[in-house]
Formats: structure tokens, C-alpha cells, sequence
């Protein structure tokens, strides 16, 4: 089975008992996993399988822990997971290390040194650690990368986002996320998903030159969608549109100190 474009899943409702395959091919998968809390704040957790690898993309809370479990299980046995990225060190995304490092002691955490140093509050502060600043690029046992692009102070001051060279898929976290009273897993409409973005980028991103500068970061990426941590999954078609919105993003501090543009 190869599913290559994530539009097949516009206007598709997502079963939250199964894992949703939204690629797969040659052994390389994803997998959305999310949660069934109906929230405007809902998070997305994703799943990574290449041959006998398998990595968590924002694992999440500690809440939600044992449906994103439940999933995993439907795949692959849990105690297989071998790592975990964390694009920043918020419990939304990052808390749950604490409950997969229980179910394997193994687990390596990919993130930056900066995140790091804050996750040992979490309560575990002795386990494999993949720097992703040191090693921005992760060879999977296909040959196939994982990308890691930094993004400084979108919003963490060393968030990241992942590109997956299999599957063309940008796991963005809070970049490009959305608040949405009525989510779908795929954007159809983009101007009207633009004001959901807005809900949480014009907050809590730091400025327009943090967005632009991780938009020229993207540069000559092939990105067939963008999986953000919260709200709707970005289809192809408009993944220029969102490049768009972010490189003329005005937020945070452009709208709190104008007078010092």
C-alpha cells in the first residue's frame, strides 16, 4: 500500500480507536496517532517506521499517554518505540517521556542541548540523548533522513522541526499549529484556516524575522505536507500558502513594540 498525497484524507474522519496511515511505502511509513480529547487545543503525536525503526514525532502529555499507546500497539509492540523527538520541552509535547522510558529504558530523546537541559524536571534525567544541533541529520536504516531544522524562538528560544526524506512530510510542532473549534485532519479551505493559525501564532510566536528566517530555512525542500502539533495536517497544495503566511507572520513582539521596528 502507498498512499503519496495526503489530500486523499480531505474530509476523511479518522476512526480514534485505529493508527490512521497517511503514508506508506517500501517500508518507510507515518502514522497519525493524535488523541480523542475534543479540544480546540488538540494535539497531534505521529509515528515514524522505517524497516525495524520506530520513532515518536511529540509524544505528548502524560494524559494521553495510554491512547497514543493503544495505537502504537496496533502496529508494533510498544516497548519497540526507540525514540522520541521532541521539537521543544512544553508537557504537551515532551511529558510523556517519562512513561515511554518506563515501557523501554532505551528510548533515545532527539532534541536540542537547550531543550534538554529542561527535561530532566520532567523527573528522568538518565537516558540516551541525540543531539540535534551537534547531528542535524539521522540516517534511518533505509537510507532514508530525518532533517532537523532549527527554529529559534518559534517559540522555544531552540525549537526544531523534522523533515522526513521518505515520506516529504515536515513535522513542523508548534509551527503552523492551529486552534480549532472544528478540526479536520486535513485543511481544505487555507484562507478560512488562516484564522485559526492566527488564534496562536500572533501570540505565541516571538517575530516576523524568527518566522522568515526559518522560512528561508526550508529552501529547496520537496514538502508534500506539513504536520504541525496542533490542529490540521497542511496538504501539498497549500504548502506554498503556509510558507506564505509565515514569512509575512506579524506577531509577538512586532505587534508589542512597533515603535522599534
Amino acid at each position: 500500500m502507498a498512499v503519496r498525497n495526503i489530500e486523499a484524507f480531505v474530509d476523511f474522519k479518522p476512526d480514534f480507536d485505529v493508527p490512521t496511515v497517511l503514508f506508506e511505502e517500501e517500508g518507510h511509513a507515518v502514522y497519525w496517532l493524535g488523541t480523542d480529547n475534543e479540544t480546540v487545543f488538540r494535539c497531534n503525536t505521529y509515528l515514524i517506521t522505517d524497516g525495524e525503526e520506530y520513532i515518536l514525532v511529540d509524544p505528548g502529555n502524560r494524559c494521553f499517554f495510554s491512547q497514543v499507546k493503544k495505537r502504537v500497539a496496533q502496529i508494533i509492540e510498544p516497548s519497540k518505540i526507540g525514540g522520541l523527538i521532541l521539537c521543544h520541552q512544553d508537557p504537551d509535547v515532551a511529558a510523556s517521556m517519562v512513561d515511554w522510558l518506563e515501557v523501554n529504558d532505551c528510548v533515545r530523546i532527539y532534541a536540542n542541548p537547550r531543550i534538554n537541559v529542561l527535561l530532566p524536571h520532567y523527573g528522568v534525567s538518565d537516558y540516551d540523548f541525540y543531539d540535534i544541533e551537534e547531528n542535524p541529520e539521522y540516517v534511518l536504516p533505509s537510507g532514508k533522513l530525518l532533517h532537523f531544522v532549527t527554529a529559534p524562538f518559534l517559540h522555544s528560544p531552540m525549537a526544531f522541526a523534522t523533515y522526513d526524506t521518505g515520506s516529504r512530510c515536515l513535522f513542523s510542532g508548534d509551527i503552523f499549529a492551529a486552534i480549532e473549534s472544528s478540526w479536520k485532519l486535513v485543511v481544505t479551505d487555507f484562507d478560512a484556516h488562516k484564522e485559526n493559525m492566527d488564534m496562536f501564532h500572533i501570540d505565541y510566536m516571538a517575530s516576523n524575522v524568527a518566522a522568515r528566517g526559518f522560512v528561508k530555512k526550508l529552501d529547496g525542500l520537496s514538502i508534500d505536507a506539513i504536520l504541525p502539533q496542533h490542529g490540521s495536517i497542511i496538504p501539498h497544495e497549500h504548502v506554498p500558502a503556509a510558507l506564505d503566511y509565515l514569512n509575512d507572520l506579524c506577531c509577538g513582539t512586532d505587534l508589542l513594540y512597533p515603535d522599534l521596528e
